[in-house]
């Protein structure tokens, strides 16, 4: 231990989180090592000073954070939703189940995926580990569970039988059988080691919610929307009792710790409690409101029923009187756990917070700090650590001594649904919506954050001259931005809830936004008041844009109508009533003698401004429309749609020139000067070009460089450029085409500003591709896009 060198150690660990952090990348482009790794990692990180020198071509870098934070990696690879993450026993694994159809295994120490589990045809509803964590099972909607060698990510066994779709499955304590639970009203009883079927558990009249072993494996229990929980015996296959009494759906059961009783949960506001004994009721815990689930504490004394109320109530299992009940939330609770000695109750509420309570109905702490619903908690295996996950996107540690924040786990870009600790508690995995799991490091340092939007981002808007951005999101508020430096501005604060977007006046000096509160709010620039509220809708406003000499703002609503308003009073000049669903957006001609609106109903429709009267109709389009666009002389109107086509229309006429199908939505367009092109979010539409054949249409050769963000890149003349990690992917971007700078807003509220100097790009980014626009796929001289 002499030659003990902390430096060496602080470089190894870097070194560590680093190649934890660009796993995935590292994997797909290694060359972005040097790019998106390095320009990515936190600012002290010691191979970010080592080998980070001056980008040439990165003028305006990312802000990151100052040191890595508790997230140690985003496990990447599920196409669609994940519905669930779980941990082996050992924790060495996690298995996630997901909507694309797979089940994924993840090693927890390097992140690495070991195992693609493919073989399902539906949706994967949950993935459990048997107890000596050799196998996964999991339950999908196609019908069958799977069984699946961790050792190897082959499919051990296909259990078929069911008929519709299995809601979950569960191994048995030994692990030598697995019970599964079905919309078809039946549990099943499969042999692990032959995958056949030993029982058929019938008697359910409406779909089976889930099945749970008794804890000496002797006895399941299967909650139905049948109203009852059945008991069955796992040696005879007999039905061992029927407990009725609820009047509506029950969504699941439990057995108490020895397995003496069952706790069932019911719409009709109750918790039953069961001796499995006798089968009789032990007594009925009733709520006022609908009761989440249900818990017992570790010694099974006592039941938790946390409420769709403001409370949670603790009950006494041998007596069924209320014991305490813990008030104090402000709105429903969403989840309660006992901890592990028993002695605390954490609660996670819809207010944001969660407490913890001692049993005696003390409150013991508010964990105060989310921004957004918490949806659950739980204790770390030595009950020292809280976790809660919320909607507001992130996980956070809490002390559960002193209740004071450990840690805020902030980088998922979607609502976090659970969190879990591994049985050794040294690390958390969190569920989110946007289809990644995420693994944090709970004895790891602070983070140190960027000030941004506490909520999902909608969208960016450059200033006329470039200097400023406006960015809109759920979180009520509007932003500015300097480009120069990336620093925040002002917040403009006023609406009541969530701002869809913003536009700049023609002179920079006003910002009109557009939100779901119902109104139009104008802001004074230079100032940050706001200068007025243009109030008149009846539903949320979609968008605003001013027109081009700034002296009206015409507004879109799901009102079905448009709007347009006089900048100087606030005062409205005239509704413009005709569609016959919600309007998405509004665009003026270049004369200002024009509004063209497009709808939900499928149409875009002209009105002549000095009338307010409507001019034409624009029909042809199959689905929604969105955007549109006019030419540079007024004379033409690009569209497009959710049925995946761009269509061109003279305004003269109001018939339809051009269609090109597109096999995806384009949700931006614009005119080249010359009428010829359409530069679009998924590269460059040549109009009318001699290389059409056959329903195909090429894209032009670009004739200026385009950079555009799509999921995970941002491009250049539609080759990959720079890759985004997970917390800096796009809900919402923009692009300066003259100072050649991206503004791009996250899922979790954070702005990122990225300039790029194009003459110091290799000389192959600057030779623009020609890619197929009507074909499934569109090809760059780089790479594969699939739309």
């Amino acid at each position: 231990m002499g030659d003990y060198d902390p430096g060496l150690l602080e470089l190894a660990y870097d070194a560590k989180r680093f190649i934890l952090y660009m796993r995935s990348i590292i994997e797909m482009a290694p060359l972005q090592v040097y790019y998106s790794g390095l320009l990515f990692a936190p600012r002290s990180s010691l191979i970010r000073i080592e080998y980070l020198k001056n980008n040439p071509w990165v003028t305006m870098e990312p802000k990151v954070a100052y040191v890595w934070s508790p997230l140690i990696q985003t496990l990447e690879g599920h196409t669609s939703t994940v519905r669930l993450a779980v941990f082996s026993p050992d924790g060495k694994l996690v298995a996630s189940a997901s909507d694309d159809k797979t089940v994924r295994l993840w090693d927890t120490s390097t992140g690495k995926q070991c195992g693609v589990l493919e073989g399902h045809t539906d949706c994967v509803n949950s993935a459990v580990f048997s107890p000596d964590g050799k196998l996964v099972a999991s339950a999908s909607q196609d019908r069958t569970v799977r069984l699946w060698d961790t050792s190897t990510g082959e499919q051990y066994g296909v259990l078929k039988g069911h008929t519709s779709d299995v809601n979950s499955a569960v191994f048995s304590p030994d692990g030598k059988r697995v019970a599964s639970a079905s919309w078809d009203k039946t549990v099943r009883l499969w042999d692990t080691s032959t995958g056949k079927q030993c029982e058929v558990f019938k008697g359910h009249t409406r779909m089976v919610s889930s099945a749970v072993f008794s804890p000496n494996g002797k006895l399941v229990a299967s909650a139905s929307w049948d109203n009852t929980v059945r008991l069955w015996d796992t040696s005879t296959g007999n039905q061992y009792g029927v407990l009725e009494g609820h009047t509506s759906d029950v969504g699941s059961a439990v057995f108490s710790p020895d397995g003496k009783l069952v706790a069932s949960v019911s719409e009709d506001i109750t918790v039953r409690l069961w001796d499995t004994l006798t089968r009789k009721q032990c007594a009925v815990l009733r709520d006022t409101r609908n009761v989440n689930s249900v818990v017992f504490s570790p010694d099974g004394k006592l039941v938790a029923s946390p409420s769709f109320g403001d409370m949670v109530r603790l009950w006494d299992t041998s007596t069924g009187k209320l014991c305490v009940v813990l008030r104090g939330h402000t709105s429903k609770v969403n989840s309660a756990v006992f901890s592990p000695n028993g002695k605390l109750v954490a609660s996670a509420s819809k207010d944001n917070t969660v407490r913890l309570w001692d049993t005696t109905g003390n409150q013991h702490g508010v964990l105060e700090g989310h921004t957004s619903d918490v949806s659950s908690a739980v204790f770390s295996p030595n009950g020292k650590l809280v976790a809660s996950a919320s909607w507001d996107n992130t996980v956070r540690l809490w002390d559960a001594s002193t209740g004071k924040q450990y840690g805020a786990l902030g980088h998922h870009t979607d609502c976090v649904n659970s969190v879990m600790f591994s049985p050794n508690g040294k690390l958390a995995a969190s569920v989110s919506k946007n289809q990644t799991i995420r693994l944090w490091d709970t004895s790891t340092g602070k983070q140190c954050g960027v000030f941004n939007h506490t909520s999902w981002v909608n969208s960016h808007v450059f200033s006329p001259d470039g200097k400023l951005v406006a960015s809109t999101s759920f979180d009520k508020t509007v932003r500015l931005w300097d480009t120069s430096t990336g620093k925040q501005c002002a917040v403009l604060r006023g609406h009541t809830n969530d701002v869809n977007s913003a536009v700049f006046s023609p002179d920079g000096k006003l910002v009109a936004s557009a939100s779901k509160d119902n109104t139009v709010r104008l802001w004074d620039i230079s100032t940050g008041n706001q200068h007025g509220i243009l109030e008149g809708h009846t539903s949320d406003v979609s968008s605003a844009v001013f027109s081009p000499n700034g002296k009206l703002v015409a507004s879109a609503s799901w009102d079905k109508t448009l709007r347009l308003w006089d900048t100087s009073t606030g005062k409205q000049c005239g509704v413009l009533e005709g569609h016959s669903r919600q309007v998405n957006s509004a665009v003026f001609s270049p004369d200002g003698k024009l509004v063209a609106s497009a709808s939900w109903d499928n149409t875009i429709r002209l009105w002549d401004i000095s009338t307010g009267k409507q001019c034409g109709v624009l029909q042809g389009h199959t689905n929604s429309v969105n955007p549109i666009v006019f030419s540079p002389d007024g004379k033409l109107v690009a569209s497009s749609s959710e049925d995946n086509t761009v269509r061109l229309w003279d305004t003269t006429k109001n018939t339809t020139i051009e269609i090109i199908e597109t096999h995806a939505t384009i949700k931006i367009m614009k005119f080249s000067n010359d009428k010829m092109h359409l530069h679009t979010s998924h590269g460059v539409l040549q109009l009318k070009s001699p290389l059409h054949s056959g329903g195909n249409r090429e894209l032009a050769r670009t004739l200026t460089h385009s950079l555009y963000v799509t999921d995970q890149w941002i491009t250049c003349n539609m080759k990959k450029l720079l890759w985004l990690p997970a917390e800096y992917r796009s809900s919402c971007s923009a692009v300066n085409d003259t100072a050649n700078l991206i503004v791009i807003g996250s899922a979790s509220g954070r702005v990122t500003f990225i300039s790029i100097d194009f003459t110091a790009l290799p000389p192959a980014y600057l030779q623009p591709s020609i890619a197929v626009i009507a074909g499934k796929d569109f090809l760059g001289l780089v790479g594969r896009y699939k739309l």
